[in-house]
């Protein structure tokens, strides 16, 4: 006798799974389970073969372990874009066993869309670039704090001292304040400013030690995107991990479209309207594109720090960031002449530069470009 497939739709929460099962004919809740391994195993054995089985559950705070555990098990799994599940507007009743339910129908239907799965050294690497993250914009509100402080009872550096750097740090270390409350607090903020700093050390520390031990495949894509201008290791390892594989990609529109760099747009009929950007996609990734296309305002040029990234790199890859660096300074100028605000033109060349970043990447997969390792 044939098996006959059954779709499973999970509500995942830190605590509980709504489960919902649908078949060829109907669509009905299992119950709710604990999130627990045991819990799931049970469920797996209960509901049948595990050949016959195919999951599926929203992307969100419990990660892919839910993904794994499946996995192991034998169970076809995917993990759903939240953002792309179709949704009734007239829908005003949401509960954790209706949400299964719309899962599981939905996914019988075709009309979810997965998420790329990383595996667990990618994942690794990319809480690490994350921390970081959260580590910069402490130190951000750590220094602003400070700044606020001093600027409340008339400091300011000198001018043509540049801010954070050596000579700042020793002039912030001899003010003194009269009121012995005012310096305490004044020591203490200057103190969170250190402790900060040292903590992004740290951390980019621990980051060039963990791109050394990634995958080959990895570190290859890492070293390769350092040939960019505006493109440093610590970039070049945000990019690589929040983009994942690009082979998935099957175009360089496709991965503008997955950084939410692409114009919206309000067509019909035989009117055309396009507006700001979506923003509907990887935020992480888009906001170091945007960072790292300010360097193409300036002409093309290799700067002794981009020539020592380079020279580790096959010429191939080389010429595609030059090609880059004319193609989007370029870009850039046209744009600014033509009236367009400087951010908007930022925002233009970034898009464009995924572009190139999706040409180097599908080079190295390919293995057409070699990546030599550096000294």
């Amino acid at each position: 006798m044939r098996s006959v497939t059954r779709f499973v739709g999970m509500d995942v929460h830190a605590d509980t799974i709504a489960v919902a099962v649908a078949d060829q004919d109907d669509v009905r809740s299992i119950g709710i389970i604990p999130n627990r391994a045991e819990s799931i195993r049970k469920l797996i054995k209960k509901l049948g073969p595990a050949k016959t089985l195919r999951v599926c559950y929203e992307a969100g705070p419990c990660g892919y372990v839910l993904y794994w555990q499946l996995t192991e098990l034998g169970v076809a799994c995917e993990v759903v874009a939240p953002t792309l599940i179709p949704n009734k507007p007239g829908d005003r009743v949401k509960t954790d066993r209706r949400d299964a339910e719309k899962l599981a129908r939905c996914y019988r239907n075709g009309d979810l869309t997965a998420v790329w799965v990383p595996d667990s050294a990618h994942e690794a690497l990319r809480d690490l670039v994350r921390a970081r993250l959260a580590a910069k914009e402490d130190q951000c509100r750590a220094r602003h704090r400070l700044r606020t402080l001093l600027l409340r009872h008339g400091f300011r550096k000198p001018t043509g001292m540049t801010a954070w750097k050596r000579f700042h740090r020793t002039w912030l270390s001899e003010i003194r304040f009269e009121q012995h409350a005012l310096q305490l607090a004044f020591e203490e903020y200057l103190s969170e400013v250190d402790h900060a700093a040292e903590r992004v050390a740290r951390i980019e520390a621990a980051i060039d030690l963990a791109i050394e031990a990634a995958p080959e495949k990895l570190r290859d894509l890492i070293n390769a995107l350092q040939c960019l201008r505006g493109v440093a290791r610590v970039t070049a390892a945000i990019i690589a991990v929040e983009v994942g594989d690009l082979s998935r990609f099957r175009s360089a529109p496709e991965l503008m479209s997955y950084a939410g760099a692409v114009p919206s747009e309000y067509s019909s009929g035989g009117k055309t309207s396009r507006g700001a950007i979506t923003k509907t996609g990887n935020g992480h990734l888009r906001r170091v594109i945007v960072e790292a296309a300010w360097a193409y305002r300036y002409r093309p040029a290799i700067g002794p720090e981009l020539r020592r990234r380079q020279q580790c790199l096959a010429a191939g890859i080389r010429e595609i960031s030059w090609k880059a660096q004319h193609r989007l300074h370029s870009r850039y100028a046209k744009l600014v002449l033509a009236g367009k605000h400087r951010n908007i033109a930022v925002t233009a060349v970034a898009r464009e530069l995924l572009g190139f970043i999706w040409a180097i990447g599908k080079e190295v997969e390919r293995g057409g470009i070699t990546v030599r390792a550096a000294a």
